[in-house]
């Protein structure tokens, strides 16, 4: 997967999709807020299960900002977490984000799904899931990184810049911001990674927490296609 892949998005199927694929990847889908809030919109599960050619029973987490992660071998409500992991095929498995960066994994046999905000960022959420799954044997061959909040409008307090030095950046209006999807793709280092360039606070396309204090959520969802 070249480079420049990062900031291309591709949307498989109809013109109406709203759900993004990130290209070469085999069961891996971000949600745009026109897709509904599929945690908890099950006819919009239903018709982006349909979309994708997947089961519409989908395993979530309630997400804490942390690093816990969950191996999920049936669909529901797992409990605390925020990365998901499966080697079940034919499982999607779901994390919600509305500023918050969301990740894909994949690799031979599982895939897997992390919510990561600058708390689970910086406590290395991303690391213990690809530590969890080294343990098992499991080897991840390509990442990608949806939407989030860009650094041009993630404003932080310096307690926050703190935890990510070489990610400080200006937001548009001139004060404190950091880059979380980018301190993400670094920590994957030799990984390849597609990155999505869309920033949920400017993107009319996409739930943001910071802009209008939504309790609506995107959905992304990833899952091994059956045999």
């Amino acid at each position: 997967m070249s480079r420049s892949d990062r900031i291309v998005e591709s949307v498989a199927g109809p013109m109406e999709s709203v759900m993004i694929r990130p290209p070469g990847f085999r069961g891996a889908a971000f949600g745009e807020a026109a897709a509904g809030d599929l945690r908890v919109d099950e006819a919009g599960r239903r018709r982006a299960a349909d979309e994708l050619g997947v089961s519409p029973e989908w395993a979530f987490a309630t997400q804490v900002h942390g690093t816990t992660v969950i191996r999920a071998t049936t669909p529901g409500l797992l409990g605390e977490a925020d990365a998901i992991f499966t080697t079940r095929q034919a499982l999607p498995i779901a994390i919600a984000t509305a500023d918050c960066v969301p990740i894909i994994l994949e690799g031979t046999g599982f895939t897997a799904v992390i919510h990561a905000g600058w708390r689970g960022a910086s406590a290395g959420v991303v690391e213990r899931t690809i530590s969890e799954l080294r343990s098992g044997g499991l080897n991840v061959s390509r990442a990608a990184i949806g939407p989030s909040i860009g650094p041009c409008c993630y404003e932080v307090g310096d307690e926050v810049a703190e935890r990510f030095p070489d990610f400080s950046r200006r937001t548009t209006w001139g004060t404190t911001s950091v880059d979380i999807a980018g301190s993400i793709e670094e920590s994957l280092g030799s990984v390849p990674v597609w990155r999505s360039a869309r920033c949920t606070f400017t993107d009319t396309e996409l739930h943001s927490y910071r802009k209008s204090r939504t309790k609506l959520r995107q959905v992304t969802v990833a899952w091994l296609p059956a045999l």
